[in-house]
């Protein structure tokens, strides 16, 4: 299986008023296209240090990063945000939906900032967007008038605008209630059925019955990276 994600010995360590702090200590890791991984470990031990990392939102002071075939690490500033819109779709506990802009401008908006389609091209794929994740009767409205389900579900859209091979979920269901939760965990498993390579930090609770890998952290390290209880079919 080829590796959409793929660390090296890599590090990533800060300084700190009480000396130097190691968020992150010489992981070795890869993930296939179409798997989804689970990222779990206790605050502090490393899980959003890596999603960084892998989302080009962070550099790593050792070691090496590669997506889809992209060595990461080694991009300067400007080919890592053009890199980076083109090939990582973030999704975020809090949604980051701008509260000005329509949800279909919300979506849009990644389209456009990295011109990818025509105007009316991006339109046209935010609309298609907001159906497969089953909230097109929403795109007029400006998220506030949203629920937090539905805000959660733009934000996946929008993640997608682009259509990375990549998507990057950081605790995509820790602001929602349990029913809702799960609906958020569904749609992230239909995109990794789909070939998309999802890799999603979380609490929730027997995380193992629903992804490929549980990859657990502590203290920085790799401490078990164990496959799923039940397949996804």
């Amino acid at each position: 299986m080829t590796a959409v994600v793929e660390l090296r010995g890599a590090a990533r360590s800060y300084r700190t008023a009480s000396g130097e702090f190691h968020a992150l200590r010489g992981l070795d890791l890869a993930i296939g296209a179409g798997e989804l991984v689970a990222v779990v470990g206790r605050s502090g031990s490393g899980k959003s240090t890596l999603v960084n990392l892998v989302a080009g939102l962070d550099r790593p002071t050792a070691g090496e990063v590669r997506v889809a075939g992209t060595a990461i690490d080694r991009l300067g500033e400007s080919a890592l945000a053009a890199w980076r819109g083109r090939t990582v779709g973030v999704v975020f506990q809090f949604f980051q939906l701008l509260p000005t802009l329509t949800i279909a401008e919300n979506v849009a908006l990644p389209i456009e900032l990295c011109a990818t389609l025509a105007p009316a091209a991006a339109r046209a794929r935010a609309s298609a967007l907001l159906a497969e994740v089953g909230i097109a009767d929403q795109a007029g409205k400006l998220p506030a008038q949203l629920s937090g389900g539905q805000q959660q579900r733009a934000a996946i859209a929008r993640a997608l605008a682009n259509d990375p091979p990549l998507v990057i979920a950081d605790e995509p269901t820790g602001n929602l209630d349990s029913l809702t939760a799960a609906e958020v965990l569904g749609l992230l498993a239909g995109l990794a059925r789909a070939g998309k390579t999802v890799v999603m930090v979380t609490h929730e609770r027997e995380i193992a019955r629903l992804v490929d890998r549980v990859v657990t952290l502590a203290d920085g390290q790799l401490v078990s990276d164990a496959r799923g209880e039940v397949p996804r079919g």
